[in-house]
């Protein structure tokens, strides 16, 4: 069971290995992959303070398509190489953006959305989607939280099949 009481009082760091930690044993004690991940976007949104959408996205032939998510609803389908999402997809990159309304192509499927962190969804060296977390606050994101989100990702590929997905 997660419990939220003291998180406020964590540094970056702590929030991030506690967010992991929990996903792990989130994963461990479900095998059902969409459960797993719909828990995970909630638990980045629970754990993450200043954010307004956290979600995946998923490849279908040459788009991503809207997989779970908490936040407003947002874009169902966003082609690949367009936007920060389909741009981390098709570099298999992650994307750190200060100013979305800056990017080339940046996609608005929310508008109070001001910074995104895009990581890319791979496994075997096939790319499945991405795990897309959006802020208000413009800089919100940063090196620290692009690597362990790139660690939760690799968290979730011990634990799910994505072809199930």
């Amino acid at each position: 069971m997660i419990k939220l009481e003291g998180i406020e009082k964590m540094n970056d760091k702590q929030r991030l290995e506690y967010l992991l930690l929990c996903l792990e044993g989130q994963l461990s004690s479900e095998n059902n992959a969409l459960a797993n991940i719909s828990n995970a976007s909630a638990l980045i949104y629970a754990i993450v303070d200043r954010l307004n959408w956290a979600g995946f996205y998923f490849i279908r032939g040459e788009e991503l398509v809207l997989g779970p998510f908490q936040g407003l609803p947002a874009c169902n389908r966003i082609k690949l190489n367009t936007g920060v999402c389909g741009t981390a997809a098709a570099t298999r990159k992650t994307q750190i953006v200060p100013n979305v309304h800056e990017f080339p192509g940046h996609i608005a499927c929310d508008s109070a959305s001001n910074s995104e962190l895009v990581v890319p969804i791979m496994k075997d060296g096939k790319v499945y989607g991405v795990l897309d977390l959006d802020s208000p606050e413009f800089g919100r994101f940063t090196e620290l939280e692009a690597e362990y989100f790139e660690r939760f990702v690799d968290k979730l590929n011990q634990y799910i099949d994505w072809s199930e997905i």
